[in-house]
């Protein structure tokens, strides 16, 4: 349990970021819910068509989504992003964006190649009885 809560303080400022975000989203009419100790707010159904460059981003302990039905697609591998939250807590901010930059220095895609990109597509993908916790 203690463990547990420090997860959660540890990503904390990620998650006031995601809270702050998430405000706007209610306020333009969107929906929340906490699922496994994560709030996810969704905009209305049909918002995809906005062709908004992303269907879901994490900011720790938040998923914001551009709609309930994407959100739901997309939850295992949003939650894989929470739990990158709590390992590396603040750090993450700069993390990420570290790891696009290097793959776009090295030739690589910045998006498909980050290093948290594709821990979170391999980790989605894996049966979750046969997931490491």
């Amino acid at each position: 349990m203690l463990l547990k809560i420090l997860r959660y303080v540890w990503a904390a400022p990620c998650t006031a970021v995601g809270l702050s975000l998430a405000i706007i989203l209610l306020l333009l009419g969107g929906s929340m819910r906490v699922r496994g100790g994560v709030l996810e707010v969704a905009l209305r159904r049909g918002t995809r068509q906005l062709h908004f460059p992303i269907s879901a981003i994490t900011f720790g302990h938040v998923v914001l989504g551009l709609n309930e039905q994407l959100l739901t697609q997309l939850r295992t591998h949003e939650f894989v992003h929470v739990r990158q939250y709590e390992r590396w807590g603040l750090l993450f901010f700069l993390a990420y964006p570290a790891s696009s930059l290097w793959q776009w220095f090295v030739g690589k895609n910045p998006y498909w190649d980050n290093h948290f990109e594709v821990e979170a597509r391999r980790l989605s993908t894996v049966p979750r009885k046969n997931r490491r916790a």
